[in-house]
């Protein structure tokens, strides 16, 4: 798989690399490495699109690409955490590359992974979420955000709950979150009354155009138009939601909301962990926003010691 440069005198044009059968090929053998490995559908299709994405920016050979093409490919107006992102899927594809012995190295070893600074959370108000459910809006918008700030659901896990996933005897909620992590959750009791507007078996956010990515979820005995929506949409809608009642942040900020509420509440962080459902108790201090009178409140209880007054 080569790459065609054209030039003329004087110019320089970035080499655009245009995806083959060999690739779409590799990027299918990789896919069913990845599922033997326990990868959720979404995981391997973000992965697979980011490999696409990278030759079609630098124009270079995904599979014989060097490390100064993959620095290039991540010199760009990105966020630390998209460019953690790109480099973590790239070092992947490159190590599977490696095992099929398409290639003697990663060449991702040669450049350090980008750094990530300091996440500071950024949840909702409770005054903002407040006037964001007083204002007039689909049944269905409203669930989804309840769903984000009661249960602190991803965008992807809001598009994908069924009725089967509420169980209102053991008052439990069923999550498949990522990497198809199955997870059950205690069921708040907002969500378990919003249940009652939805069907007891089947989708609660179906779409009508088809969602292959989604499709996992299908039961056998559904129809194939029998799939959820997709997680972007989720994420358009309760942000349209958002910004017609001028309420400043994205999405995720209720999911922030929702590990800060629950540690303010009187919940440790390793309680917050779980029902985050976060491998690591790090990222879930990312999520809790220490309010100022509780940082003044802890250096005013230190103990006084000796002669000082």
């Amino acid at each position: 798989m080569s790459t065609a440069l054209a030039t003329r005198p004087g110019t320089a044009i970035r080499p655009r690399y245009i995806p083959t059968v060999e690739l779409d090929l590799l990027l299918r053998q990789w896919a069913i490495w990845q599922r033997a490995q326990g990868n959720g559908a979404r995981t391997i299709h973000d992965r697979h699109n980011l490999v696409v994405r990278f030759a079609a920016r630098t124009g270079a050979d995904p599979v014989h690409a060097s490390a100064q093409e993959i620095a290039r490919g991540l010199d760009g107006p990105f966020s630390a955490g998209t460019k953690q992102t790109y480099y973590a899927s790239l070092k992947s594809w490159f190590k599977w590359l490696q095992a099929m012995g398409l290639r003697t190295d990663n060449p991702c070893d040669l450049l350090p992974p980008p750094r990530t600074p300091r996440r500071r959370p950024k949840p909702v108000a409770t005054g903002h979420l407040e006037a964001l459910l007083n204002v007039r809006m689909h049944r269905r918008t409203r669930t989804m955000i309840l769903l984000a700030a009661y249960q602190g659901l991803r965008v992807h896990e809001i598009a994908k709950i069924r009725g089967e996933d509420v169980d209102l005897v053991s008052q439990q909620l069923r999550v498949v979150g990522k990497g198809g992590l199955d997870s059950a959750l205690p069921l708040h009791p907002i969500i378990a009354a919003e249940a009652a507007s939805y069907p007891r078996r089947g989708f609660w956010f179906p779409t009508h155009v088809g969602n292959v990515q989604g499709s996992g979820r299908r039961r056998p005995d559904e129809s194939l138009a029998a799939a959820p929506i997709l997680g972007g949409s989720v994420s358009t809608i309760i942000g349209n939601a958002m910004r017609r009642a001028g309420i400043p942040g994205t999405p995720h900020s209720l999911r922030h909301w929702y590990g800060t509420e629950l540690v303010r509440s009187g919940a440790n962080l390793r309680v917050a962990q779980e029902l985050l459902r976060h491998a690591s108790l790090q990222t879930t201090a990312g999520y809790v926003q220490v309010a100022d009178e509780e940082t003044t409140a802890a250096l005013l209880n230190l103990p006084r010691v000796g002669a000082v007054s």
